[in-house]
């Protein structure tokens, strides 16, 4: 099968989308940038991938009605049993590197011990794994830097205590081993833990063995459908640093305004904020780029400034949005550098002000930053498609919206669950058309 592949190396995340022949999105995947630009790349399109044999695992099954009502259910078990499967590889490579570090260490007082405590660590973190893939169960992230991070250092400093060690041993393992193994890429693994998730998966959910042959001969089919890599196409943040030939690379202005075109047909009028940017793009009916405005100089206004509101907050970044919701009164926030943000929001608060309130103001801030880019690039036009990371926080959307009515009047706003994929989208959508449509046929590799 033909895949046309579109990366999106943001400065925080990476994103890649994949799509077939007919344009069709098979699969997204995501991941954190990390140091390694070359890495991320390479993970964010391998989890773009996999997810592609999810979709075609779905829309198999569904068309042969194999698992009539039960298909749902089906794929959810079998990807957490194959998220699993992946975890604990990770998280046992990461015990090998913990303990090649250790045999490199020279801790004082109670270094003794800390080998015994760093295997009842990994012994209870492998006990524990299971439960963090469990129906229902809440993640705060997906990446196992943070799932492996926040499970370790909460169970390490309890066997620390125990094991009469310091704490901060256990630590200086961690992170100087975390970099290495969140830098490999396990891409020869996937197809075991595949077959072993759907062992896993048969066994809980019972209902299900009945009908083995029917739903285990279409999987394995697909796992054997090799997912040719007909052409690749880099954009984003970093997307000088991706290994690829120039006409592999697009601007991100072009690949987020083409994107927003794909998702969005009707899209005159872009706005996209990221990580590290903000994007003001005007579109034709193609799809193409006439005018732009984007603040890349500063971290004002972007995903970043939300996080270090969040550090000061002492909260999750998914929590800032829904506390703002709270707001029941108009704070006006001064302040969108990141610098001296977080003074003005100490300021308010020995005031007396609510956290909902004050939150409730830095987004509107945010917004209006934003607003000052669109006027620059020619305004909102109808339709108008929000993308990026923050389209996600309610609080900004709300915000958004009250200042477009105001500045603009009614306007159709676009909003897509997976926005965040855009870029990414406008350079897979680059590569559809580089073969398609210009009968192109060089290959780039990540």
């Amino acid at each position: 099968m033909r895949c046309f592949i579109g990366i999106d190396l943001g400065s925080t995340t990476t994103k890649a989308v994949v799509v077939d022949e007919n344009q069709n999105i098979l699969g997204r995947g995501i991941t954190n940038s990390r140091s390694n630009y070359d890495t991320a790349a390479a993970i964010a399109k391998q989890e773009a991938l996999v997810n592609s044999r999810f979709h075609l695992f779905r829309q198999k099954l569904g068309s042969e009605g194999a698992l009539n009502g039960a298909l749902d259910g089906f794929i959810a078990q079998l990807e957490r049993d194959f998220r699993s499967e992946q975890y604990l590889e990770q998280l046992a490579d990461l015990h090998k590197t913990c303990e090649r570090s250790l045999a490199t260490s020279r801790f004082g007082e109670g270094a003794a011990a800390v080998g015994p405590a760093l295997e009842e660590v990994f012994r209870r973190l492998t006990a524990e794994a299971p439960l963090l893939f469990a129906p229902g169960a809440k993640r705060k992230s997906d990446f196992f830097r943070d799932i492996a991070g926040s499970q370790y250092l909460a169970t390490g400093e309890v066997v620390a205590k125990e094991a009469g060690t310091k704490y901060e041993y256990l630590l200086n393992l961690f992170d100087r081993s975390i970099i290495e193994v969140e830098n490999r890429v396990y891409a020869d693994s996937i197809r075991r833990h595949l077959l072993a998730a759907l062992e896993r998966t048969f066994i809980a959910l019972p209902e299900t063995t009945a009908r083995r042959a029917q739903v285990e001969a279409p999987i394995k089919g697909i796992l054997d459908t090799d997912l040719e890599e007909t052409y690749v196409v880099g954009t984003g943040y970093g997307r000088a640093r991706l290994p690829f030939s120039k006409e592999h690379i697009r601007s991100e202005i072009l690949c987020h305004g083409l994107g927003a075109h794909v998702m969005y047909p009707g899209t005159a009028t872009v706005l996209d904020i990221g990580g590290q940017d903000t994007k003001a793009i005007q579109i034709d009916p193609a799809g193409i780029v006439e005018s732009f405005q984007m603040n890349d100089r500063c971290a004002a206004g972007c995903g970043r400034y939300l996080g270090y509101i969040a550090d000061e907050m002492n909260m999750g970044l998914h929590e800032l949005g829904p506390l703002a919701m709270k707001s029941t009164k108009s704070i006006r926030i001064n302040s969108t550098c990141t610098v001296f943000a977080g003074a003005e929001l100490r300021d308010r608060l020995s005031l007396g002000d609510k956290r909902e309130d004050i939150m409730a103001g830095l987004h509107r801030a945010i917004m209006l930053r934003a607003m000052s880019i669109l006027a620059r690039s020619g305004g909102v036009r109808d339709q108008f498609t929000f993308t990026g990371g923050v389209a996600k926080n309610e609080a900004a959307v709300k915000s958004l919206k009250e200042l477009i009515k105001d500045n603009y009047g009614e306007v159709t706003l676009n909003i897509d669950p997976d926005s965040i994929y855009t870029g990414a989208l406008g350079g897979a959508t680059f590569a559809w058309r580089a073969v398609v449509e210009e009968g192109r046929s060089a290959e780039a590799r990540v």
